[in-house]
């Protein structure tokens, strides 16, 4: 059985240093003392946190190749992907939202026992920090995984990436249709398809895509909407 490291060198190309090694395992031990608490994840076979959290995180630097100077993750949960790739990308400027408190409790926690500077946890709403000046069209990437449908998540996304930048979405064996589905909407908020790339983790079962978005516009300031809205009224 390969171990998770040795896969995402061979397979993705992307190496991790003994420092990153050792955080990742500080991280899988918190995670499991503070889930004993909280529920934080459904996932908790040691394993499948290794290959559905932290491989599948880290995989967005097969196509992400150089470390982005800022980088927000929306909806981050427990910290996937944003926080996986911090230590990854260490010199990353990182901002991590999640509404659920007790979730974004634990990602402060996180942050300062693994030693990760520059690491901002904000406790609010998508809509809400898309439209705060402070982090509106701030970011170099922007990521989100399975947060919501491709329309509603590329409402929250887009408005964080700032032009020039890019946004990547994790998504299932729909992701090619959801994507070419969600082209409109992507040109409304001032992003093009980049590229979808296919990713396989090893004993997961199902495909899984990465969806690139390239930030070439401006999003319109009426984007995103007030909270609740894009969920309740998808764009198309």
């Amino acid at each position: 059985m390969i171990d998770w490291f040795t896969y995402a060198e061979t397979e993705y190309g992307i190496v991790l240093n003994q420092t990153a090694r050792n955080r990742f395992e500080l991280y899988y031990r918190e995670l499991v003392e503070w889930n004993s608490r909280f529920n934080l994840t459904a996932i908790r076979d040691q394993r499948e946190i290794e290959l559905k959290h932290f491989l599948d995180s880290i995989s967005i630097a097969h196509v992400v190749t150089h470390a982005p100077e800022s980088l927000v993750d929306v909806g981050t949960g427990a910290g996937f992907p944003g926080m996986a790739l911090k230590i990854l990308w260490p010199g990353t400027r990182l901002t991590l939202v999640e509404s659920v408190q007790k979730k974004a409790n634990f990602c402060m926690h996180v942050a300062k026992v693994l030693e990760l500077r520059e690491v901002t946890v904000l406790a609010q709403r998508a809509e809400d920090v898309g439209q705060d000046p402070e982090h509106r069209e701030k970011y170099q990437l922007v990521t989100g995984r399975a947060v919501a449908a491709m329309p509603v998540l590329l409402e929250y996304l887009l408005p964080l990436a700032k032009p020039g930048g890019m946004v990547v979405m994790q998504k299932g064996e729909n992701g090619v249709i959801e994507a070419e589905n969600s082209e409109p909407v992507m040109l409304r908020l001032g992003g093009d398809l980049k590229s979808i790339t296919p990713i396989e983790l090893p004993e997961v079962e199902g495909k899984r895509y990465l969806v690139a978005v390239a930030k070439n516009a401006r999003t319109p300031k009426m984007f995103p909407r007030r909270t609740g809205v894009p969920s309740k009224t998808p764009l198309s």
